[in-house]
């Protein structure tokens, strides 16, 4: 593929609208990027201030700068937060539209694959941002169309497909903090929740500090990603119940609460083939801000868990 020159052709048009960004920061408190880094540089305001540096000429381009806009995971909390009305995610699309196909193009946080690829096409068939093709005998991903939602990686029989840069959101860096979570002599439960759902107006929510819970929320990006193998980690490590929290129908762009039901439900069959009580695990669908709804259905999950005991208690 031809090399083409660094422009800026399609960030132009941002320069009076990044003007309007008056640095607030409301959008990095919101940044699942920025929660696992703490650098400024990782947060949506980060990204910004580079961006205008390309545009002003202040900054040249580079690889890492490329890389810094490329690391999004198009969660649209950062949109919703911005108390100037700035779309950061189409600028951040732009950016990676004027970066593609120049020397400093990195793929950032989206899917690549690697050579274990056996061509299926699953990838290619489920990607719901249609950003991965098969072109010369191997996959590609188109870089500016790809939204780092993960349901490729969750789909490949081989495990050729990967983020490289995940931050803390592929299955490893959460089984660690599942089996962190579950060492602790009340941890009983695991609850996953979708980042744009829930997060950061769950952080909000008072809890009593002298009272640790018994549960563990970790904040995945989509439902969609999460991997049957992931939600069964859980009960590997003693786990006495696994809640998966996702979208209503039609609120999710990538589709990942269908593909979360779907697992759930296969694997409440697997539990009650295991003998185990098939309500150790459930997924319930919480609209997007309901802080008060997604505690409601975690305190009666933990509710029914507590009644159904340790799993040795079976």
């Amino acid at each position: 593929m031809e090399i083409r020159p660094f422009e800026t052709k399609h960030l132009d048009k941002w320069k009076s609208t990044l003007d309007s960004c008056i640095r607030c920061g409301y959008c990095y408190e919101h940044c699942p990027v920025f929660k696992d880094t703490r650098w400024e540089s990782n947060s949506p305001r980060g990204k910004m201030i580079m961006i205008y540096g390309l545009l002003s000429g202040k900054l040249d381009p580079s690889t890492y700068i490329a890389d810094k806009i490329s690391s999004c995971f198009y969660c649209g909390r950062c949109n919703a937060a911005c108390s100037s009305g700035v779309t950061l995610t189409d600028i951040i699309t732009d950016a990676k539209r004027d970066f593609q196909g120049t020397e400093f193009e990195t793929p950032g946080s989206t899917s690549v694959t690697n050579t274990d690829c056996a061509a299926c096409l699953a990838c290619v068939r489920i990607c719901p941002h249609e950003a991965r093709e098969f072109i010369n005998g191997k996959i590609v991903t188109d870089t500016v169309k790809c939204q780092s939602c993960g349901i490729c990686v969750d789909v490949c029989p081989n495990k050729a497909v990967a983020t490289n840069l995940s931050y803390g959101t592929d299955r490893s860096s959460l089984n660690r903090e599942i089996r962190t979570f579950l060492e602790k002599d009340n941890g009983k439960a695991i609850i996953f929740g979708c980042n744009w759902s829930y997060y950061p107006d769950f952080q909000s929510s008072v809890m009593d500090p002298e009272t640790p819970p018994e549960y563990k929320i970790l904040i995945n990006m989509c439902g969609g990603r999460l991997e049957k193998p992931l939600l069964l980690e859980p009960f590997l490590q003693n786990a006495w119940g696994v809640l998966v929290a996702c979208c209503p129908d039609g609120d999710c762009e990538h589709d990942g609460n269908v593909k979360a039901k779907t697992h759930v439900a296969a694997l409440r069959e697997f539990l009650k083939e295991m003998d185990m009580d098939e309500n150790r695990i459930q997924l319930v669908q919480i609209a997007h801000g309901d802080k008060a709804g997604f505690q409601s259905a975690i305190d009666k999950f933990m509710e029914n868990l507590n009644t159904l005991g340790p799993l040795n208690r079976q």
